[in-house]
């Protein structure tokens, strides 16, 4: 019983994203149909079928289980610790000398090699 519900939902899933997929390819081609009206018609008739789209996507299981992902990064993010600004400042200039110190490496290295090759070419 449990593969049936299982297959059934899957079915109808299945129907949802392509009518998220259709409604996506209406506003593909209607934008380019319409594109002698105002921007802001199109900018409005797009967002609208943006939202008609996720609205009938989050009826899906991966819809929905999507949404359960956004929910938990949301609550994860703000379990984080944002350095403060001195933190912040000392660790910019840390990475700025590294940076500038392989760069300089680097350059270095490159020059001796091209002086070594021309010397060998002649």
């Amino acid at each position: 019983m449990e593969s049936k519900a299982v297959q059934s939902t899957s079915r109808f899933d299945t129907v949802k994203w392509l009518v998220v997929f259709v409604l996506i390819a209406i506003g593909v081609v209607g934008n380019q149909y319409f594109s002698a009206e105002s921007l802001l018609y199109r900018v409005l008739a797009l967002v609208g079928l943006a939202v008609v789209a996720a609205l009938v996507a989050l009826q899906t299981d991966r819809g929905r289980r999507f949404a359960t992902l956004l929910k938990e990064a949301r609550v994860e993010i703000r379990k984080v610790v944002w350095p403060t600004r001195p933190e912040l400042v000392q660790t910019t200039l840390i990475v700025v000398v590294f940076v500038l110190v392989v760069a300089l490496l680097l350059w270095g290295m490159d020059s001796l090699i091209s002086l070594l090759v021309a010397g060998f070419i002649g």
